[in-house]
């Protein structure tokens, strides 16, 4: 990941589990978008219960959010990914999802959480990018 304004780094004390630690965003514009929750146009959830479908649906309309809003999936500094549950291994598909989403994957994380607003909803994501100018 290098899009515009934004300069990907590990840091080189700590472990490389094949992420960066961190982004810097060059002076200009920054976006900041709310919780991505995985619902269709009609707002109805999409694939209750269903963490997978809901991390792919959540990440499309990220998309939305960030061309709205003047950036790309590319200019991401920081993703958060949250996932109503406390298994492990779910997490750790979600994040494939998420890796496999982005050409370089930006400094993210996945957190478990207890709920999530909308009844079924296992998946919402929010991001900070850098807007290109």
């Amino acid at each position: 990941m290098s899009g515009p304004g934004v300069r990907p780094f590990r840091a080189a004390p700590l472990h490389d589990g094949g992420f960066v630690h961190g982004a810097v965003v060059d002076v200009g514009a920054t976006l900041f978008t709310a919780g991505v929750s995985p619902l269709d146009d009609a707002g109805e959830l999409v694939a209750p219960d269903d963490a997978e479908a809901q991390t792919r649906c959540a990440l499309a309309q990220l998309d939305a959010v960030l061309a709205a809003g003047g950036a790309a999936a590319e200019t991401v500094a920081s993703l958060t990914v949250y996932v109503a549950s406390d298994r492990r291994e779910l997490l750790g598909r979600v994040w494939q999802i998420v890796d496999r989403w982005w050409p370089a994957t930006p400094p993210a994380i996945v957190v478990g959480v207890t709920v999530l607003p909308y009844p079924g909803q296992l998946v919402e994501v929010q991001a900070v990018a850098a807007v290109r100018l």
